[in-house]
């Protein structure tokens, strides 16, 4: 029975994406009864070859996935191998609450006015190059996607570095960069030789998690990618949401397509992931210790430099925006501030709003509670095996997160109609089931390395008291999890609010939240009114992140005597 309990959580959270991929399947070989298709072809693939600039959206697709994850990743090796155990390491750890606060959206946004050919950027050169007039260049909605890929990038940078931040004691960096030292390497070599490949290890699937996400991101790439023609998941969308019900049939079939593109994303990932294992392993034979490092440390913080200043600039710029009353280019700051937009953004924000939050916190509610559970479960079930360290079984794990490795278009569409052919209403309580199969991930992400690392002799002691494991669990392990237990929550809070693409499916339009409204908002161009809705978007993780840091130190104070001298 135990172990029937222990498969619950991740049948639960693979279900879905079962039921999606076989109503994608079918209506791709041209059976969906509903729509007039009876018989099994492949008209709908003839039909999806035939579509014009298909091979540039699939281009796009591939570049996002391929390009985004390598310089994110890179990035991070590069910023831990010049920094690890330096104070700008710790400014690092201490910014990525409010860099994870915002939504990948109001990320974009915040980019497309900092980028955009009258936006700040371009405001702070006018003056001095004399320039009167906006530049007639294309640069939000460049053809090569090169301004929705810097969008991903500033936002997959602060994820990849937090989970490499928890990885790394599991690494030893002290005492295999105190060895490598001793035999004459630089810091950064020392560290990229013989640190990251252990972290690598232990995040390398989130790092796929970030290829797969990249190759089939909708809402950026509304805000930041090309229109004629849009990367592949974009145009899916749009045959979904056609007039001529027929599209269905070609969009499942691009469904389909899209998943090989992430197939094939995560393939070549991998193979170059043995690429510079290869690499890595002919330079620790080559001699060159690369001793002296101190051009390249500095290099090494642009990348991650970069990506947190974008996001902080750009909250800036929609902050400007949405306070802006008159504000002409080249003008480095509007000639007037007011709450004009705010006074008349908030009332229309007010519902969307409020069912963020509410879809938000029980979808990350619920996530915690089955993640717990499976935890705890799984812990029980290792502490009887000696000289086994507790971890998640990889079936049980390539289950839970199966929903972050399958793109999203991939099967929400045959998850609709699944939905819509058991005649469910589109509900709060719907919504918030489906947004739970993408924040239990990454919960489960966050909190199983605290959750088996914490020391065994803890609940000894309070079974040797006579404590039962219910009363262990309440009273001493989770009182010590405090911080994690609460991060968790505010990591799938915040994936929640910044579901765009499940929300538009399964919300059928009947259940828009503040994530839906804003990218809506990309068409019109209002930058104001844009400012203002991509704020308050923020807002919310951001004020899930501030109570997980500080809610800790209020519930501790009763135990102030155990902190160490």
């Amino acid at each position: 029975m135990t172990k029937a309990f222990n498969w619950l959580v991740p049948a639960l959270l693979a279900l879905p994406v079962a039921i999606g991929l076989v109503g994608v399947v079918l209506p791709a070989f041209g059976y969906l009864p509903a729509l007039g298709g009876a018989e099994f072809s492949l008209d709908a693939f003839r039909r999806l070859l035939a579509m014009p600039g298909l091979s540039t959206s699939v281009f796009l697709s591939l570049a996002g996935g391929l390009v985004t994850t390598a310089i994110s990743t890179l990035g991070v090796a590069l910023f831990l191998a010049a920094f690890h155990g330096t104070a700008a390491e710790r400014f690092a750890r201490r910014a990525l609450a409010p860099l994870l606060a915002v939504p990948h959206a109001a990320a974009a946004f915040g980019l497309a006015f900092l980028i955009a050919p009258s936006g700040m950027l371009a405001r702070l050169v006018a003056a001095p190059l004399g320039i009167a007039r906006p530049p007639d260049l294309l640069i939000v909605g460049d053809p090569l996607g090169l301004a929705m890929m810097a969008g991903l990038i500033a936002k997959e940078m602060p994820f990849l570095l937090l989970v490499a931040f928890a990885a790394l004691p599991q690494a030893d960096p002290v005492r295999r960069m105190r060895l490598a030292a001793s035999l004459g390497y630089g810091r950064m070599a020392a560290f990229l030789l013989t640190v990251w490949p252990g972290v690598y290890r232990q995040i390398r699937l989130p790092v796929l998690a970030v290829a797969a996400y990249a190759s089939g991101v909708v809402d950026v790439a509304l805000i930041l990618g090309p229109s004629l023609p849009a990367p592949l998941a974009v145009r899916i969308v749009g045959w979904m949401n056609d007039a001529d019900l027929s599209l269905r049939f070609v969009a499942s079939a691009g469904a389909l397509l899209q998943l090989g593109v992430t197939a094939a994303v995560l393939l070549a990932f991998v193979l170059g992931e043995r690429l510079a294992g290869a690499l890595r392993r002919r330079q620790t034979v080559t001699g060159n210790r690369m001793p002296r490092d101190g051009c390249a440390r500095l290099f090494a913080m642009l990348p991650v430099g970069l990506a947190a200043g974008a996001v902080f600039l750009g909250l800036v710029a929609l902050a400007l925006w949405s306070f802006a009353g008159f504000w002409g280019f080249p003008d480095l700051l509007p000639r007037q501030l007011g709450l004009a937009t705010w006074m008349r953004s908030l009332p229309a924000a007010a519902g969307p709003l409020a069912t963020t939050f509410v879809v938000a916190i029980v979808s990350a509610g619920a996530a915690l509670l089955l993640v717990v559970w499976l935890l705890e479960s799984r812990r029980k079930a290792v502490r009887a095996t000696v000289g086994r360290p507790a971890r998640l079984p990889p079936a049980v794990a390539g289950l839970v997160y199966l929903p972050l490795i399958v793109p999203q278009i991939a099967f929400l569409f045959g998850l609709q109609v699944a939905i819509i052919s058991l005649g469910l209403t589109p509900s709060l309580l719907l919504l918030s089931a489906v947004h739970l199969v993408f924040v239990a991930p990454y919960v489960a992400l966050a909190l199983a390395d605290p959750w088996f690392a914490l020391d065994p002799r803890y609940e000894q002691i309070a079974a040797s008291l006579g404590h039962g494991t219910a009363a262990t669990l309440v009273r001493v392990r989770l009182p010590i999890l405090t911080r994690a237990v609460l991060t968790a929550l505010a990591i799938g809070f915040a994936t929640s609010v910044g579901q765009y693409l499940p929300t538009l499916l399964i919300g059928a339009g009947r259940l828009p939240t503040i994530t839906t409204e804003a990218v809506a908002l990309a068409a019109g161009g209002n930058r104001r009114v844009i400012g203002a809705y991509a704020l308050l978007q923020t807002l919310l993780p951001l004020l899930a992140f501030t109570l997980s840091g500080g809610l800790p130190r209020l519930l501790s104070g009763g135990r102030a005597g155990m902190k160490r001298p």
